[in-house]
């Protein structure tokens, strides 16, 4: 009973281990790489379990690199690895360069990669070029007739220029901004309309893959349009400009007459009133002058016919200037 006991307790031991064998120590990779003739030790594969480096995302890209006839050193693809690297992507990219004749080492995919860029991507596009589509780009000539165009540009990746130089974002703006200088310096929107390959050509001329990651192949404008008369908007907009001036300057004087001829009604009524109130005195002051003896009782008579004459001559000057107009209107 007691050796039943422990030939079981031996026999969960040898499970266990070998177990935690197949565990932490990928046998399975470990053959693969025999089976493929690449030389890989267990303990090279258990130190890096310890470094905390996946077994298969560095043995699987040996494998292939060997079979496409390349030398990499694993020590090389772990340590990419750590630094953050897709040892994938690098291997793929060095089988693609080598298939293609374009001259590129483990170290130059190794920093490419690690600068962000797809690796494998460029070099394809160095062996296929790529074409860059930029947006509508609305440029006006000198006549104030605005022009919209497109264009296409095919780029081939420069592997040289990939770590530090610029991307595509770089080449659509270049190339806008010579679109917008060349249709700038037109004279008319039809010259550029009858000749869309001048825009190619004086952009093409400017070197405007200076600096970025990519050489420009080509530029075909790919459409070209009319858009607005920005010069007549313009002048209808400071047509429009200046009238609200002219009239904000004429509601100013407008205001301002208003207010000298309501300045001028109370200063009338003002003397009016002043008058209305002197005219109110006449009659104190003749009484006062009758009773102290300054004026007679003949003097006021007479003074009285003068006011019924006058009355009567303004009443006869109406009469006849009504009668004039009558006739008139005959």
């Amino acid at each position: 009973m007691l050796l039943n006991i422990t030939l079981l307790v031996m026999l969960v031991l040898i499970i266990l281990a070998v177990v935690v064998l197949f565990t932490f120590i990928p046998v399975g990779l470990w053959i693969s790489a025999l089976a493929a003739g690449v030389k890989v030790g267990l303990f090279t594969l258990i130190g890096m379990r310890l470094r905390r480096v996946s077994p298969a995302k560095i043995v699987l890209p040996l494998i292939k690199a060997d079979k496409a006839g390349l030398e990499v050193d694993i020590s090389k693809l772990e340590a990419h690895y750590l630094a953050g690297g897709n040892v994938d992507k690098v291997i793929d990219a060095l089988i693609a360069a080598q298939r293609a004749g374009i001259e590129l080492n483990f170290s130059r995919a190794a920093a490419i990669d690690l600068a962000g860029r797809d690796v494998r991507e460029a070099v394809m596009v160095s062996v296929t070029p790529k074409v860059i589509e930029t947006p509508q780009i609305s440029a006006m000539a000198k006549n104030g007739i605005q022009v919209v165009a497109t264009a296409r540009v095919t780029v081939r990746a420069n592997i040289d220029r990939l770590v530090g130089g610029a991307g595509e974002e770089t080449i659509i703006a270049r190339v806008g901004e010579g679109i917008v200088s060349t249709v700038g310096s037109s004279e008319s929107h039809k010259d550029v309309l009858e000749n869309p390959d001048l825009i190619s050509k004086t952009v093409l001329a400017k070197g405007l893959d200076a600096g970025t990651a990519f050489e420009i192949l080509s530029i075909d404008i790919a459409d070209v349009d009319v858009g607005k008369n920005i010069g007549a908007e313009l002048q209808a907009d400071q047509a429009e400009a200046d009238k609200k001036i002219a009239q904000a300057k004429a509601e100013e004087r407008r205001a301002m007459a208003v207010a000298r001829e309501q300045e001028m009604k109370a200063l009338t009524q003002e003397m009016r009133a002043k008058v209305v109130e002197a005219e109110a005195e006449v009659p104190r002051a003749m009484a006062q002058a009758l009773r102290e003896g300054k004026i007679g009782v003949m003097d006021y008579f007479n003074m009285q016919n003068i006011l019924a004459d006058t009355s009567m001559r303004e009443n006869i000057a109406k009469t006849t200037q009504r009668d004039n107009n009558h006739e008139k209107g005959k």
